[in-house]
């Protein structure tokens, strides 16, 4: 992909919008909505940088070691992150957060989340 300056959209595409994505297992989900939305803005030809919109609906998932370097800002709602010592850490709206490839963590969406994300494989 050519370099580009683009607007990230909390809606995503303009004339698309968000489309179903499946980065959740099913099994992760708390609570009866299972909704999972993604728009990639921009990905390098190999997808080891990707920049878009993500939501999540409530969801607890238990990562052995985060598959990527993400950066985030919450758009709505809110993630708590807990790492292997055990702390902890909740991230609402206006919030922006790192979390380095390999970290141990519980990922629990407590209100369904929306956020940018930065990832670099």
């Amino acid at each position: 992909m050519a370099n580009q300056v683009f607007r990230l959209l909390s809606d995503g595409d303009p004339a698309t919008g968000m489309q179903p994505s499946d980065f959740t297992p099913p099994e992760a989900f708390t609570g009866d909505d299972k909704r999972e939305v993604n728009h990639t803005f921009f990905a390098t030809a190999d997808e080891s940088i990707l920049s878009g919109v993500w939501e999540c609906a409530p969801c607890r998932e238990e990562i052995e070691s985060y598959p990527v370097h993400e950066m985030m800002t919450v758009i709505s709602g809110s993630v708590t992150l807990t790492t292997d010592d055990g702390q902890s850490q909740s991230f609402t709206s206006g919030d922006s957060f790192f979390v380095s490839k390999g970290t141990k963590c519980i990922w629990q969406i407590t209100e369904t989340l929306r956020k940018f994300y930065m990832i670099a494989a």
